[in-house]
């Protein structure tokens, strides 16, 4: 059974929501982005969030002690690495599970892949100059070749009309959604609902 992850949860109701249909995953995103929160704000919302689903923190090239100080305030159980961190940054991380984000162009941008000792790999699609949060999908193949070898948490423009396919090429372990769960900018329930 392939996991799911909602990403970019801003409002109490987005809590609320979570609650209900009980994802594995639900992320909060520090970087900078139109979901991004303050540490802060983000642990209020986790105080109402079911203990069962784990909270992931997503960081761009962040300041290691920053991400450290933050998944602390917030609680966080998985630290998503979305930027050009190194294998090196991504092995001094200790007591929390940590995934890197790579984001998929074409065969050559999965070739680093082996060099992190990570919990968690991310697939995303790549547009120049954002890390994530496009809403576009990318060469589900590439995904479903990374897969076989490792824990692979499959993002990137997934909607409800198109995860059961990205599922059935894929196999990952889980999907992250995010603006395919939005309506006007807002998680919508019944997107999340059907994803």
């Amino acid at each position: 059974m392939t996991m799911v992850k909602i990403c970019g949860l801003t409002r109490g109701v987005d809590i609320e929501y979570a609650n209900m249909l009980m994802p594995e995953y639900v992320g909060f995103v520090f970087a900078s982005s139109k979901r991004q929160l303050a540490p802060e704000d983000a642990a209020v919302l986790i105080q109402r969030l079911k203990p069962e689903i784990k909270k992931v923190g997503v960081f761009v090239d962040e300041d290691i002690d920053v991400v450290l100080d933050t998944a602390r305030i917030c609680g966080l159980d998985v630290l998503q690495l979305h930027g050009n961190e190194t294998p090196e940054y991504c092995r001094s991380i200790e007591g929390y599970e940590v995934w890197k984000a790579f984001r998929v162009e074409g065969e050559r941008s999965i070739e680093e892949i082996g060099e992190y000792e990570v919990d968690g790999v991310l697939l995303d699609s790549f547009e120049s100059g954002q890390h994530g949060g496009t809403g576009r999908t990318f060469d589900w193949n590439l995904a479903a070749t990374v897969a076989k070898e490792h824990f692979t948490i499959l993002a990137g423009g997934l909607s409800p009309e198109n995860v059961k396919s990205a599922i059935e090429i894929v196999r990952p372990a889980a999907v992250d959604v995010s603006s395919g769960v939005e309506t006007d900018g807002m998680k919508d329930y019944l997107k999340i609902k059907n994803s």
